[in-house]
């Protein structure tokens, strides 16, 4: 069997890593990279950690130059974080019969806020025998995924809690903007209420993580609800991809709650923020669940939102390939694993498409 093919459309901090993560892998060649203005006809290698060395030479071209059919066995999507802005991208992709993985949160679950989307690109990938996931460290792991799998040990869940305290510092310049880094608390406020300039998101995947963790054990849940708060720095502070000065803001307070039955049965609580050792802040990941057996899972210091990301992206490639054509979530294929081998021996012969 050949190499398996990969393009990278978005060759920003997370695209980057992921090219990076590629490069050390055996039976995958990078074959194409997708991107706009002036990187447009300059080396992929001028915008990655690996040097080229005696690589063959990967040129960034304009995505309808570089993904066309038969070009690759997939696409890794890192452009958007919403499903609606990343909709026309997936649809190009698939209907140029290419299987996609994307890092765009609320592909995580679509269907919790895009339900129509969802369907449509449900549609279109199975008629072009193809599959796409979206799929990251969260959502798609750490705040959805592994409170599932804990959920497999018991009898019965009364109340869950899915905390993550974390380093915003390895994401590029869309996620700062997103999270208001280097804002003022005035400006964030008026954002919040939707009156500044620019949209502020906060951390984008919560409806999408309360859906799968619902829908994969079984509850109807009556009402969803999130409020986010400022985390304002009385320190500079500096990431590779935003500044904020003291006053300013560094971060956000994401919570978010779900009611079933008239009780709030999941508590999603996730404070995020650049460079958070500096100011004393220890980060973590911690799953609480009542019920029978109770659960209490703490990981800390957390795992890097950055190289987590990049990793699930890369590690769910065999898994996409093999899957039956359509839309899919990471409840509907198997475990995320490291991939340690040759990534051809993870490839059903029969799916793979590029011969």
């Amino acid at each position: 069997m050949e190499n398996v093919k990969v393009i990278i459309w978005g060759l920003g901090a997370m695209g980057g890593g992921m090219a990076d993560m590629l490069l050390k892998k055996k039976g995958v060649d990078i074959v194409g990279v997708a991107g706009r203005g002036k990187k447009i006809g300059t080396s992929m290698y001028d915008y990655i950690k690996t040097p080229r060395g005696d690589r063959p030479e990967v040129l960034i071209g304009a995505a309808e130059d570089v993904i066309k059919p038969g070009a690759a066995d997939v696409v890794l999507l890192c452009t958007d974080s919403f499903t609606r802005q990343a909709f026309p991208r997936i649809k190009f992709i698939l209907e140029q019969g290419i299987n996609v993985v994307t890092s765009a949160e609320e592909m995580a679950y679509p269907k919790a806020k895009e339900p129509e989307l969802a369907g449509e690109l449900d549609r279109i990938a199975k008629a072009h025998g193809v599959s796409v996931l979206g799929t990251g460290i969260n959502p798609g792991l750490i705040m959805d995924l592994m409170v599932l799998i804990w959920t497999g040990c018991m009898e019965n869940v009364e109340h869950i809690v899915s905390r993550r305290v974390n380093s915003l510092s390895p994401f590029g310049p869309a996620v700062m903007e997103e999270q208001g880094i280097g804002i003022s608390p005035e400006e964030f406020y008026l954002r919040k209420e939707g009156r500044g300039e620019r949209h502020l998101s906060g951390h984008v995947g919560f409806a999408e993580s309360v859906g799968m963790i619902a829908d994969g054990i079984g509850w109807k849940i009556d009402e969803f609800r999130q409020d986010m708060e400022p985390i304002v720095t009385d320190v500079d502070r500096k990431s590779p991809y935003g500044f904020a000065a003291a006053g300013s803001v560094a971060g956000v307070a994401m919570k978010a709650w779900a009611v079933k039955d008239g009780q709030c049965v999941i508590e999603m609580d996730h404070p995020q923020q650049i460079e958070p050792e500096q100011v004393g802040v220890n980060t973590g990941d911690y799953v609480i669940i009542d019920g029978t057996p109770a659960v209490h899972m703490v990981n800390s210091p957390e795992i890097d939102g950055g190289t987590g990301t990049i990793a699930m992206c890369v590690n769910m490639i065999p898994q996409v390939i093999n899957a039956e054509p359509g839309l899919h979530t990471m409840l509907t294929l198997p475990v995320p694993r490291a991939i340690m081998g040759d990534m051809r021996d993870r490839i059903n012969p029969e799916k793979k498409i590029v011969k």
